[in-house]
């Protein structure tokens, strides 16, 4: 805005009263008939209108120019251009794929961390308690066959095992007995006859063009077969057991008899001492499960559950940033949000208003200007989209703080208008006149 401005206009007044002053002394000058006299004109003073004159722009009251939080992708824009959009209503939403599994990672923490509580709260279940006192049980019976000393039926048992395993011993070393080898030569005689009667039955078809697929020759087969498995078991019986075998069973006795020497000898105190450690340990347990979880435990649990839940607000915090949605109900008078688009943080992309009320913003006011212009000032406005056309309205608001707009200090001015017109647009150009008389 010029400074200048005002200066003009006093020039000018200046210049029309300095050109009456000398019109009146011209006519002071010349000499007038009497017959000719008139009575002296009184000059109508010049009203000048002190009503401030500015510029602005006219304005949706409630309005919002949207934009991402984050930067990313576009992904989906669900409201439509020049439409109206609810309240909370999703205008334009970008890629959440990373943040959507960040949610669903916390909230399986928090799960956990719940799971963990509750378990600790509950207590020690009583499966969980009859294992540890059968646990105790089992340590103090140990002790105390070991305090004891050996028991008869535990050496009982042990000279039992000895004496099978000898048994054995002398089995392999003896090799089978004359029943089994008389049973074994049988089988075997057995075999061969049958073996000759096949091969009898084989000889008397042997000229045939297909001996090979008659029965006689699977007969023959098999026959044979069965000597070979008889002559094979027969041997076995007949040559007694292998070194593998005698091996075997000699390690069997050895075995048995040192179970035996284990079972008759006394226990050692390094025995003993370690049994009583063991019952201490397993008894330590045991009161452990059946008291259950300390306090300083479920607190420690709490904290846990408290910290998941936190990082689930975190998570879904991220998430909700990924969508820009209405803020109020109203029109999208601009949307410039494309899917695919890669956009930046900030960046204007929907342009939000209610057109319910109106108001005009103007920059246009001096500090020499402003002085004159008060809140509730009546104002009359002209649009120049409207030519003809007049409105009205009053000043709402005046900036305290001046600003500096090309080498003039200048006062932000808010006016109400009292009309709505369904053909008001955003950023309209409009001119006010403010009365200050």
């Amino acid at each position: 805005m010029n400074r200048r401005k005002p200066f003009s206009l006093f020039i000018a007044l200046t210049l029309l009263v300095m050109g009456l002053s000398v019109l009146a002394a011209c006519s002071r000058g010349q000499a007038t008939p009497a017959s000719q006299a008139t009575p002296a004109a009184t000059a109508a003073p010049v009203r000048v209108s002190k009503n401030t004159v500015a510029e602005g722009k006219l304005l949706p009251v409630r309005r919002a120019s949207l934009s991402a939080p984050i930067a990313g992708q576009v992904a989906e824009v669900p409201a439509p251009d020049g439409g109206k959009v609810e309240a909370g209503q999703v205008i334009f939403r970008l890629d959440n794929s990373q943040q959507a599994a960040a949610v669903a990672q916390a909230e399986a923490a928090l799960l956990r961390a719940q799971a963990s509580l509750d378990e600790l709260k509950a207590g020690p279940r009583k499966e969980e308690v009859s294992s540890a006192a059968a646990a105790l049980d089992a340590a103090k019976a140990q002790l105390a066959k070991l305090t004891e000393g050996p028991r008869p039926e535990d050496i009982a048992a042990a000279e039992a095992g000895l004496a099978a395993a000898r048994a054995e011993l002398q089995r392999v070393q003896e090799g089978a007995g004359s029943s089994q080898l008389i049973a074994a030569q049988a089988d075997l005689a057995n075999a061969k006859a049958a073996l000759q009667n096949a091969q009898a039955a084989y000889d008397r078809v042997a000229g045939t063009a297909d001996v090979g697929a008659r029965p006689e020759a699977l007969a023959l087969q098999q026959a044979t077969n069965s000597v070979a498995a008889a002559q094979a078991r027969y041997d076995d019986l007949a040559k007694g057991g292998t070194a593998a075998e005698l091996a075997k069973a000699r390690a069997g006795v050895l075995q048995a008899e040192a179970e035996l020497d284990r079972v008759k000898a006394p226990a050692r105190p390094s025995d003993i001492a370690a049994a009583g450690a063991e019952v201490k340990r397993v008894e330590a347990q045991y009161q452990l499960v059946s008291a259950g979880a300390r306090s300083e435990q479920i607190a420690a649990a709490e904290a846990d559950v408290a910290a998941a839940k936190a990082e689930v607000e975190r998570a879904k915090a991220a998430l909700a940033q990924t969508e820009v949605r209405a803020p109020f109900a109203g029109v999208l008078v601009g949307l410039d949000a494309r899917v695919g688009e890669q956009v930046t943080a900030g960046t204007p992309l929907a342009y939000l208003a209610d057109p319910a009320k109106w108001e005009v913003e103007t920059s246009d006011l001096t500090e020499i200007k402003v002085a004159n212009v008060h809140e509730g000032s009546p104002v009359t406005l002209l649009l120049d989209a409207l030519p003809g056309e007049q409105f009205d309205g009053a000043v709402t608001n005046i900036e305290s703080l001046g600003r500096n707009q090309q080498g003039d200090i200048v006062y932000k001015t808010t006016i109400a208008l009292n009309q709505v017109d369904p053909r008001f647009r955003w950023n309209m150009t409009a001119q006010v006149e403010i009365e200050t008389e």
